[in-house]
């Protein structure tokens, strides 16, 4: 609903009478009169904003508890995959915000959709005046979101900031006041263009006109301060944001980013410490600033901090891309009396580094890891999640009757996610390439299917499921099974040589066991034991490659560092692990 603060013109004299406390006349002039250029005499004595958020709160307003607490997020994106995606959903309309708030439903989605027609509309090259945005507004096919048009397509062309100022004078002659929206839209042009003057100007007229400001602007406020010789303002905003609701990440990291850069690195630390007792996820650009700002630069404690996010990395494991493995080269290498070299290796089948000939952690578990693991996997995941929700008691009883009648297998094989390999393929013949590849050195096969596989059908024909059933034994689940727990069964049960092929992450799975020691033992299992599919170079035949004998994740002895990476930045988690080292030693 739109939130309107209207004043008397005894509160409007309070008003400016409270703000000559803080600024001098001139300042003070310069906000509410100069800064959009609108004569003494047009000003008014009121001040509309319009929002759909309900977070930017005029002053006065007594509302509370309408921010909800930040949820987890995953390691998902690059900072400047973030700011595009940010600087888009405002331009769009999707942030916080829209020109249209009260206004019913159907109308707010129909002016949405139309705003998406005029996604290439160009902005005016210079600074024009009255008369030219009436004729430009009158002109337009709908209007009522001229303004809001304009604006998105400055931000997406860059507009000089004149002409974007240019717009918002004529705004605030013809209506008495800027709306929300369009303000906002103004200040991802001015963090676009780095004009911390104008980051500055648009936060004092905000913070005068509203108690608190919603998430969308803290965020562009801080990111556009922490880029300027202003960063500390951005900690002040932080600070702010901290008693009102829980900062997002975005927030922490342009915080952390402006403290590294000026080398304040325990300010920075302490920062990225509170963020993850927050249980926010860092993204891979913050943890890479950490090395090339700490790069040459001495202390016991940084360097115990930097090998700490080593250790962040093997504990949730995760793989640092090339750029970010060469900041952390860079960084070794530059430790003052230090002594580090670093290479890049690629480790033998064997687990032993060609560099430094040091044999990596075995990425087998004991017998008694083994057999806690598959207990609290049965127990936790099996049957203490909702397995029964996609399958029934009867059909699982009777899969683990099956399964006990055939132990052991060499290898459990996911059928129907392995049947889209490749899409242009039947699936039938993708599985049964997968199978004949599989089965070569006599492997005792199990294939996990779907009951729809045994109707013949453009992707299933009989002829040849009935050659796969002769290399393989198949277990038929109903169509709409779940069979992940099915996977998983058969696999712990055949003992600990058991190895799986599916290419899904089995994400889910991990976050139902209860406490993190057995968390890792998962994903330490399942590195050791998940078989990866890899297209062979015609691209004809389907290859696997082996599991590895060796634990692929950040590894150290005290003077030397095994760190696995990947070539390229990936947003999303994989279920492969790289074949990519860097060694560094300690000479």
């Amino acid at each position: 609903m739109a939130l309107f603060f209207q004043t008397s013109q005894q509160g409007f004299q309070t008003l400016l009478w409270k703000c000559r406390l803080f600024w001098p006349v001139s300042r003070y002039q310069q906000l509410f009169a100069v800064s959009f250029s609108i004569p003494n005499r047009e000003k008014v004595n009121y001040f509309s904003f319009m929002t759909s958020s309900n977070t930017a709160l005029p002053v006065g307003s007594k509302r509370t508890d309408v921010f909800p607490t930040k949820k987890r997020s995953e390691i998902n994106s690059e900072e400047k995959h973030g700011w595009d995606e940010e600087t888009k959903e405002i331009s769009e309309g999707k942030h916080h915000f829209s020109s249209s708030v009260g206004a019913p439903k159907k109308r707010v989605m129909s002016q949405v959709l139309s705003r998406h027609k005029f996604t290439n509309v160009q902005p005016p090259e210079k600074p024009l005046g009255a008369e030219e945005w009436n004729r430009l507004r009158e002109s337009f096919p709908s209007p009522e979101i001229f303004e809001e048009v304009m604006f998105n397509s400055m931000v997406r062309c860059n507009s000089p900031i004149d002409v974007a100022k240019s717009l918002l004078t004529h705004v605030a002659k013809s209506n008495g006041d800027i709306a929300y929206n369009l303000l906002v839209k103004y200040l991802v042009l001015c963090v676009q263009q780095r004009q911390t003057s104008e980051i500055c100007d648009v936060y004092d007229i905000m913070k005068i006109r509203f108690k608190i400001l919603e998430s969308g602007a803290y965020n562009l406020l801080i990111r556009g301060l922490s880029n300027s010789d202003q960063w500390r303002m951005a900690l002040t905003l932080l600070e702010e944001v901290k008693k009102i609701m829980t900062p997002s990440r975005t927030n922490y990291e342009s915080c952390i980013k402006a403290a590294s850069r000026h080398q304040e690195m325990n300010l920075a630390f302490e920062l990225y410490h509170e963020m993850l007792a927050k249980d926010l996820i860092p993204t891979l650009d913050v943890l890479q600033a950490f090395f090339d700002f700490s790069r040459g630069m001495k202390g016991a404690e940084l360097q115990k901090e930097l090998f700490g996010i080593l250790l962040y990395l093997r504990e949730n494991q995760i793989y640092p891309h090339k750029t970010f493995m060469r900041s952390i080269k860079l960084w070794f290498e530059s430790i003052p009396g230090g002594n580090w070299t670093g290479h890049l290796t690629n480790i033998k089948d064997s687990g032993q580094c060609p560099v430094c000939n040091h044999q990596l952690e075995d990425s087998d578990l004991t017998e008694e890891e083994y057999n806690n693991l598959r207990e609290r996997i049965i127990r936790d995941v099996i049957h203490g999640t909702d397995t029964f929700r996609k399958t029934s008691p009867q059909e699982f009883e009777a899969f683990q009757t099956f399964v006990e009648n055939r132990l052991p297998f060499d290898i459990v094989i996911d059928g129907l996610n392995v049947s889209h390999i490749k899409p242009r393929k039947m699936q039938c013949e993708n599985l049964f390439d997968a199978v004949n590849c599989l089965a070569k050195e006599n492997a005792r096969l199990l294939v996990l299917g779907r009951k729809h596989m045994l109707i013949n059908s453009s992707n299933w024909k009989r002829e040849i499921m009935k050659e796969m059933q002769n290399k393989a034994d198949f277990f038929f689940a109903e169509n709409i099974s779940e069979d992940d727990a099915f996977l998983l069964y058969a696999t712990l049960r055949s003992g600990r040589h058991c190895k799986f092929v599916t290419r899904d992450f089995l994400r889910d799975h991990k976050a139902c066991l209860s406490n993190s020691l057995t968390r890792h033992l998962f994903r330490k299992w399942q590195r050791g034991h998940q078989i990866v599919f890899s297209p062979s170079v015609e691209g004809k035949h389907i290859k696997f490659l082996p599991a590895f004998r060796y634990d692929c994740v950040v590894q150290t002895t005290g003077d030397t560092w095994h760190i696995p990476y990947k070539d390229t930045f990936e947003e999303k988690y994989s279920y492969q692990v790289p074949r990519k080292w860097l060694c560094i030693q300690q000479k």
